[in-house]
């Protein structure tokens, strides 16, 4: 299976732009026979400043999907994100979502809402958080999950994954430079722990981010790691796509020789918690 991360300079409220930047990306991915292309975290718009208006933003980005779902469905790619989505219907008012969705062939198969809001950049003032654990899929002949950013520091969530036998983990993110090498050691510890791929998607640029307008640089060090912790291709600051092919019996045959789900002692786990 050949997978990609697709980083580029978000730029922050111009969807065109960022619709424009992918719309190449996923050309050369075609040309290359890359199967899944993940991009990075809040793609379409990055991240609001104080004087946003968010629900402006979320129906661009609505439209931005639409767009997308086209394209996947046009080029024969699964296409993965996140990006604003609207917050529970039932209560008024309620902010958007920071929701990673995947579409394949043009289908929405996948949707989960991160989880875990990033605090320092006051993410809660501006998002809803999601309180549901990523689902896992079968899709491209992979079981497949999904993660965004701030949620690799939080193991809780990805063991949900690990219990559904997921072979890819994708993460789209905005990490920035100042904590590169943390970024690097979860991605590894994930994929390691999980026994899995993981595909994980940096954004380049520097900018300005969220509503404490914290101006950050952002190293565009994608990854793509294999289940023995193994890096397969990692991205060095420049935009465009980062490709590895992947055999996913490596992950199914580790699975069944170091059988970690099986010897997990998850009753003495549940009395540490009680």
């Amino acid at each position: 299976m050949r997978i990609a991360a697709l980083q580029f300079d978000v730029r922050r409220g111009d969807v065109e732009a960022n619709l424009a930047r992918v719309r190449r990306g996923l050309e050369v991915a075609r040309q290359g026979a890359v199967e899944l292309v993940l991009l990075p975290e809040m793609w379409p718009t990055s991240f609001p400043d104080g004087d946003a208006d968010l629900a402006r933003e979320v129906e661009r980005t609505e439209q931005a999907l639409v767009e997308i779902a086209t394209l996947s469905r046009t080029l024969g790619l699964v296409l993965a994100g996140s990006a604003f989505a609207r917050g529970a219907p039932s209560v008024p008012g309620e902010p958007p979502c920071n929701r990673l969705t995947i579409h394949d062939r043009g289908e929405r198969v996948f949707e989960y809402d991160k989880l875990h809001l990033f605090s320092p950049t006051a993410e809660t003032e501006a998002f809803s958080a999601g309180d549901a654990p990523p689902p896992t899929i079968d899709l491209c002949g992979a079981r497949v999950s999904g993660i965004v950013c701030y949620d690799l520091r939080f193991p809780e969530v990805w063991h949900r994954p690990f219990d559904e036998q997921v072979e890819l983990l994708l993460v789209p993110a905005q990490w920035p430079a100042q904590r590169a090498t943390q970024f690097r050691a979860l991605v590894h510890g994930v994929a390691a722990a999980n026994q899995c791929f993981v595909l994980a998607c940096n954004r380049t640029g520097r900018d300005v981010i969220g509503r404490r307008e914290l101006e950050l640089d952002f190293p565009g060090n994608s990854l793509i790691v294999a289940p023995s912790g193994e890096t397969l291709a990692e991205g060095r600051g420049e935009d465009g796509l980062l490709v590895a092919d992947i055999d996913l019996e490596v992950a199914r045959d580790l699975k069944r020789r170091v059988p970690v789900a099986k010897d997990r002692r998850r009753e003495l786990y549940e009395r540490w918690r009680r």
